[in-house]
Parts: C-alpha cells; structure tokens; sequence
C-alpha cells in the first residue's frame, strides 16, 4: 500500500496553518507519488472509471499532484528565475488572469523578479482560487538577480505576515486554507536568517535522501522495465528477494540515481537478475571488473607467491590471503546481509617498523593487479591536525581550494579498483577517524564538492606501530615487546594494546568495531629471516645492474658472509634497517668500484674482499676474463 513520504504528510498537515514552506535539502531529487486519474471506456456507453497509479516525479511536479489530489487546490504554478512563471496544474485561462500573458513556446511567461512579486501576491491574495506558488531553485536567485534580491525577500516576508487562509468558492471544504507559497532552497542559510527565525507564517521542512521505505517504492516501479522481468513476475520470492538487494545496495543514493541505474542496466543489456553487477557499474562508472578477471591459481596459491617478496611473516601472510579469497569471492561482510556495499576487504597490519608491513600491501597490489599502479598510499603523519580532512576530502564550498576536490576522493574515482594503504593510522587525528567510519561501514564517501566516490571495489589497508612502544607520564618510550618475545606473545600484547588506543584513548570503539577480526600483528624480523631478506635484497641490486649495464655481479663467498653478518647483526630497524646498512657497506663502494674497471656490457665482475678503512666500506674486485652475456 503506497505511503506518502513524511515530509509529504507533514505540508498537508500544516497547510492551513502557515503561509509559506521553506522545502530544503534533496530538493532536485524524484519522489514517488499515487496519481489518481479517469480512464473514459465507450464500449456500451460511456463509463467512467478511476484508476490509481504510483508515478515519480520531479518536486515541482511532485508538488503539483501532492496539492491538487490531496488538497483540491485550484491551481499549482512555478517560478524560477530568467526563465519566469508556468503552469504546473490548473486552468489555463485562470492562469492568464494572474501572469497577463501568453505563455511561450515552452510554457513560460518570462517576468523580472519585481514584476514576478506583484504576480506572487495577485496570486496568494485572490479569494477566487485555492493557488499554490512554487519559487524553484530559490538558491540561485542571488546569482541572477543580486539587485533586486533585498527588496524580493522583504516583500515575500511580508506577505507571509500578510497573507490570510481563504475559503474559495471552487472548494467544498468548510476550512479556509492558504494560498501557500513553497521555497526551494539547497539549505535553509541560503535565505536571510531573519526570514524564516521566528517567523511562525513560515515553516521549514527537510527533505532528506529516499528512506528504505521510498527507495522501495521507486524500485517496485521501475523493476517492470528491466530486463528479463518475466523470469520473477510470476516468482514473489525472487521478485523480493532482488528488491531488497537493490534497497540494500542503493543505501543514501538518491532516487535519480536509481532511474539511472535502470537505465544503465537497459542500456548495457543487464538482467533484472544481475542488479547487483549494474549497482556496480553506476557506482564505479567503469563496465570491465578486475575482480572477475583474477588468476585462480594465483589466488589459490596467494601465500607462495606473497612469500617470495615477504620474508619471515608466514603468519601474517597466511592471514591476509585468508581476506583476499574472502573478497575474490565478494563475501566480505556477507554474515550482515545478502548484499554489501563496503569495501571488498579490511586489513590492519600492526607490528615494528621495517618488518614488511607496507611491503606486503605492495606485494598484493601486485597480485591482484598486476602491477603497483593501483596501489595508493596515504601517509597519516601528515594528517595529524584537525582541518587536514579537508585534503581527503576537498574544502567545502566557499573556502580555497574547493575546485581542486580532496586527495583521497580523487584518487579512487580516478581508480575504484585499488588498494588503499593509510599508513602509521595513529598519527592521524581522531576526527580523520569519522571519514574512515564512513568508508568501513558504507563503503562510499562525499567530498566537499558533493561528489559521492565509492569503496566497495577497495581494499583498505592501514598499518600502525601501536602497542610496540608505550609513552610513560615523562613522554618518554618503554618498550613493550621485543624479540625476545615469542610471536604468540608479541602477538597477544600489540592487539590489547590496540583495543585500548582506539576504546578508550581516542574514543573510537566504532573503528574497532568495524575492523573485526582483521588486526594482522607482523612478527620481528628474526636471525634466520634477516637472511633471507638480506639475500634478496642483494639479488634486487645484481639485478637492477643486469637489467640497466648488462654487468654480471658476483660475489665471493667470504665477502658475502661478511656482508650478511654486518647487515644482520642489529635488527632493530627490521628489514629497513637491513636495506640502509646494504647500501652502505656495499652499494655505494660498488658504484666507485665500477667507475674504476670501466666494465663493457655482458663482462663479469666478481667483488672479492669488503674491508672498512678509516674513510668507509671498500670493495676490492675484478672483471673475470670469461665474457658472460646471459
């Protein structure tokens, strides 16, 4: 059974009570509304028989039926600005009497805005018709009509006093009512706060985004039109099923944007059956899903292949494949629904510094991509003041740099398919954390130019140090876990820690919440690791020198192990600190070792000592006799 929209009942509640309707918010929206019209049959005599059909329409429009149907108004016009008056509903003769001329080809009579105020108040004022005056896109009129604008509020103020409710001859009703006037604004501050501040003449009424009950009412009327709607017409199950994952899925998406996925979906020939697969092309506005082309052995196989480029974190490695096949197969919060908007998965790696948390993202990234190109990375240090979320999301209208969108906003609608890490996420400030409960819980986000992006094609990443140091009330850091500690433990001390920052330090329970299970704690980097890490890394420069001078680097087993032992010896800056000693004690006394034996392209050369002096590390090496081009 059709309900009208609260904000609906509430103008036919008071429409005899004030004189004028300030209608703001999701004022350029569609509503759903039962038109009640008389279908004319000849068959055997003319008959007369009333039909009720449910139709969407634009607010003006909306309006239109709402006060004619509903409230036997007389006449519904509509004023925008340049463009003048016209005729929403009503006679048309009665019309003239009022605008004193014919409309144009489009329906309009053009009128400046003092002109149009002796019309809107011929109009409230005349006891002969119950009329309703709709100003549309009242927002803009100081754009249009800066000069005039003052004048044009104070005397539509001042009808508002003025104005009297009239019982009009072509009514029935014994109730007189006004001849009210809507105003249709973005937001209520784009009148002059005087107007509508203690002016009981006037009443102000939100119209917000489609609920789940009104996003209902436009799917059960657009559906009919799909694709493929004969497989579910005769099917209620079906047919109720695919209506609640379209409610479910267009969660605060407008009710045009509903139309638009229809039309999308009829456009690129999608079944009624795949709504969920045009939701998300209208959301992401690209047609190819880089989700649907995965390797399946490269999935399958995910902890080998993460394993090559990530050293000694087989636990942690083993959990983020588990979330990795839980979004290939687009399962991730499925427990919550039958369909989801968030993102496809939620990672929290937490554990020392250098030990492979951002590496690991990267390595996914690749995995699932391809390449790195959509790997997209966030540091939070730079976000630790309380206005820094207007660089993630732009400036709001009004400030510098609005045009100019915010970074992370841009970022995925350029790319929706991407990995998205916030690294070091306490250093960001606590309000920054709102933005990330949005993207956790909704999967979509608006910038400060209105534009919604969506995350639901993302996975989010976010790293942090939190609970390998604690702070004593000197500001000073104690160590909580160290190598010592078995990975059990290690484990066990960084998630209570992590608990209590976001319960009770910043306040933010709703963030944990969000994350789950996900909190994935990356061990030290042990003895045995480290090797492993070490010869990687010195693989990654023999390979890059191959790869840019054609020169073969091999390394003789006593300068290797005194290579590995100087490299490995600390390990308190993880495999970052490995990388920085390597390219101390052996990438830069290698370049000047290549400027000295001037090596052509295919040779050998072969470091045979490392030695320190009292100037630094020092290589001492030859080219091999034997031309090498492999």
């Amino acid at each position: 059974m059709f309900e009208l929209p609260k904000w609906a009942k509430e103008i036919l509640r008071f429409n005899s009570i004030k004189s004028q309707f300030i209608l703001e918010g999701n004022v350029y929206d569609v509503y759903p509304i039962e038109m009640k019209y008389t279908i004319n049959q000849t068959d055997q005599g003319l008959v007369s028989e009333e039909t009720k059909e449910i139709v969407t329409l634009r607010l003006v429009d909306f309006l239109g039926i709402l006060m004619t149907q509903y409230e036997k108004y007389d006449m519904v016009v509509s004023f925008e600005p340049i463009f003048g008056f016209k005729l929403v509903k009503g006679d048309p003769e009665s019309f003239k009497k009022f605008v004193r001329e014919n409309p144009n080809k489009d329906g309009f009579v053009p009128a400046i805005l003092s002109r149009a105020y002796e019309a809107i108040e011929g109009m409230v004022n005349t006891s002969d018709f119950h009329i309703v005056v709709i100003i549309n896109f009242a927002s803009r009129l100081r754009e249009v009509a800066e000069r005039d604008i003052q004048e044009f509020y104070y005397k539509m103020f001042r009808l508002s006093q003025n104005a009297l409710p009239k019982i009009a001859p072509s009514n029935d009703s014994k109730h007189p009512k006004f001849n009210v006037v809507f105003i249709l604004v973005d937001k209520e501050t784009d009148l002059p706060a005087w107007y509508s501040v203690d002016n009981h003449k006037v009443k102000v009424i939100n119209i917000p985004r489609p609920d789940n009950i009104i996003r209902r009412t436009i799917v059960e009327t657009l559906l009919p039109r799909m694709n493929e709607y004969e497989k579910i017409k005769d099917n209620p199950d079906k047919k109720e099923e695919i209506i609640d994952v379209f409610i479910d899925n267009t969660h605060k998406m407008f009710g045009t944007e509903i139309i638009g996925i229809v039309s999308l979906a009829k456009k690129e020939n999608i079944s009624v059956l795949e709504i969920n697969e045009a939701i998300r092309r209208y959301k992401v506005g690209v047609k190819d899903n880089p989700w649907a082309k995965l390797n399946w052995n490269d999935i399958a196989n995910a902890e080998e292949i993460l394993k090559k480029r990530v050293k000694g974190q087989d636990k942690a490695i083993k959990k983020a494949c588990e979330i990795i096949r839980r979004s290939f197969f687009d399962i991730s919060g499925s427990q919550f629904g039958i369909s989801s908007s968030r993102p496809k998965g939620v990672m929290f790696f937490a554990g020392p510094t250098g030990v492979g948390k951002t590496e690991l993202a990267k390595a996914i990234t690749e995995l699932i991509f391809g390449n790195q190109s959509s790997y997209i990375r966030f540091d939070m240090s730079e976000y630790s003041k309380e206005h820094t979320d207007q660089r993630l999301i732009g400036a709001p209208p009004g400030y510098v740099g609005y045009d100019a969108g915010g970074q992370l906003t841009n970022a995925i609608k350029q790319n929706p398919f991407s990995i998205v890490l916030f690294d070091e996420i306490e250093k960001a400030h606590p309000r920054i954390m709102d933005i990330f409960l949005q993207i956790l819980d909704e999967g979509r986000l608006t910038s400060g130019r209105g534009e919604t992006v969506y995350f639901s094609e993302c996975i989010i990443i976010f790293t942090s140090n939190l609970g390998v140091y604690d702070m004593d009330i000197h500001g000073n850091k104690i160590i909580r876990v160290s190598p010592d500690m078995p990975y059990e433990q290690v484990e066990t001390e960084i998630k209570n820690f992590i608990q209590d920052y976001f319960k009770f330090k910043i306040n933010r329970p709703e963030i944990l919440n969000r994350i789950g299970e996900n909190i994935i704690v990356f061990d030290f980097i042990r003895p045995e690791s480290a090797k492993l890490i070490f010869e990687k890394m010195i693989n990654n420069v023999k390979q890059r020198i191959f790869d840019i001078r054609k020169l073969k680097i091999e390394i003789q087993e006593e300068a290797y192990r005194t290579l590995q032992d100087y490299c490995t010896k600390d390990l308190s800056m993880g495999g970052r600190g490995i990388g920085n000693k390597i390219e101390e004690i052996f990438v830069n006394p290698l370049s000047t070792l290549l400027f000295k034996l001037n090596p052509n392209e295919g040779q050998t050369v072969q470091i045979e000592k490392i030695y320190q002096t009292d100037l630094g590390w020092e290589l001492e090496g030859r080219i091999l006799d034997v031309v090498k081009t492999s």
